[in-house]
């Protein structure tokens, strides 16, 4: 009974880099790890949504809290001086 728990602090920890600048690392399976940079557009009652710019494109990609949980994606977020900071999962 600790996910629920869990996954509400999660949710609590992104409410407060909305519009920051953020890195993740997703693990797709299959050995394919994908690394990109974008701004936590805006966050939902399941998911988050990160918008990616890349090469004069911008796209949206959504994870739940569930795959930060599990760290199925990790998740890093850039403070005022550039310095990285882990958005924590369970074991964290």
């Amino acid at each position: 009974m600790n996910s629920p728990r869990a996954i509400s602090e999660i949710k609590k920890d992104l409410e407060f880099f909305v519009g920051s600048k953020v890195r993740l690392k997703a693990n797709r399976g299959r050995n394919r790890i994908i690394e990109r940079e974008g701004v936590l557009d805006s966050l939902y009652p399941n998911i988050f949504v990160v918008r990616l710019s890349e090469r004069k494109v911008v796209r949206k990609v959504s994870y739940s809290y569930a795959d930060v949980l599990t760290e199925t994606v990790e998740l890093f977020v850039y403070d005022k001086q550039d310095s990285e900071i882990r958005i924590a999962s369970a074991n964290a």
